[in-house]
């Protein structure tokens, strides 16, 4: 991986921490979650007007793209109801790169280095471990690590997607503006259906933060997907989970949750085992 590809994904793994530090501080996480992807369709739109249109090839890992982002994006609201953001974060995005690892050697034809797998047992200890955290009142959060674990299960296989995807389409750009155009309106057709005036909120007295959160939310994943194009996916996924630290660091400092020894072991597992993914290869 070049040092260029490099850059770019760490600059998304900053943003991505961002937008989750803006949704979980939003006093209602339907409305912060509904205002960043509904945030997405006007810089899609723009990328539309930028770059190519996707080859027709991609179209269905566009749709199926969408779908897995709407997944995810609902099984992160709901893990953000009942656990902290420097526990569900972490756990999230720390299994993404294990799961990708995995489907990768199973089905796709990849092998595993010597320095891969540690990196995988590394990733799944530190899962194993957050899954243990405690919340405050010292009770085992094990509904918020369900949840986040399926979470990740949906990052996992829209990567696995999106980077085929890009590539078929042959322009990363084009490709992720189509999918979030799509994302953005089953998202907000959905909240419609489940919490009226949601959508309008977020386009009246919510409009400054949709343009923030979606302008973060929407850069982070355009890079990575333009990453998707250039180096091998399980080894983008992996870098980008660097972010874990910078949740951690917003979690902590931005929205006062505690910070104990488990967290910090297990974040350091997680990225630790992120990192020897990324120098594997």
């Amino acid at each position: 991986m070049s040092v260029t590809v490099m850059f770019v994904v760490l600059c998304a793994a900053l943003l991505h921490a961002t937008w989750n530090f803006f949704v979980k501080s939003a006093a209602d996480k339907h409305a912060g979650m509904t205002s960043v992807v509904i945030g997405h369709v006007p810089f899609g739109a723009a990328a539309l007007v930028l770059s190519p249109l996707p080859d027709a090839a991609s179209l269905p890992y566009i749709l199926a793209g969408a779908l897995l982002h709407v997944g995810y994006q609902l099984f992160l609201l709901n893990s953000y109801r009942f656990g902290d953001l420097s526990h569900v974060y972490p756990l999230a995005r720390g299994f993404a790169p294990l799961a990708v690892a995995g489907v990768s050697v199973a089905f796709l034809g990849e092998s595993l280095s010597g320095v891969e797998l540690v990196a995988v047992l590394a990733i799944a200890a530190g899962i194993m471990s957050l899954a243990l955290t405690r919340r405050s009142d010292g009770m085992r959060n094990g509904r918020a690590a369900l949840l986040a674990l399926g979470t990740g299960l949906f990052i996992a296989a829209y990567s696995l997607v999106d980077g085929h995807g890009a590539r078929l389409a042959g322009t990363a750009l084009g490709f992720y503006g189509s999918l979030t155009i799509l994302n953005g309106l089953v998202l907000a057709g959905y909240m419609r259906l489940t919490r009226p005036g949601l959508v309008t909120a977020s386009l009246t007295r919510n409009l400054r933060f949709t343009l923030a959160g979606g302008a973060a939310s929407f850069t982070a994943y355009a890079l990575v997907t333009w990453a998707f194009t250039m180096a091998p996916i399980p080894l983008v996924t992996a870098l980008r989970e660097t972010s874990i630290i910078f949740a951690l660091l917003f979690g902590v400092f931005g929205l006062k949750e505690g910070l104990n020894l488990m967290k910090v072991v297990a974040t350091g597992c997680t990225l630790f085992g992120a990192c020897l993914l990324r120098f594997g290869r």
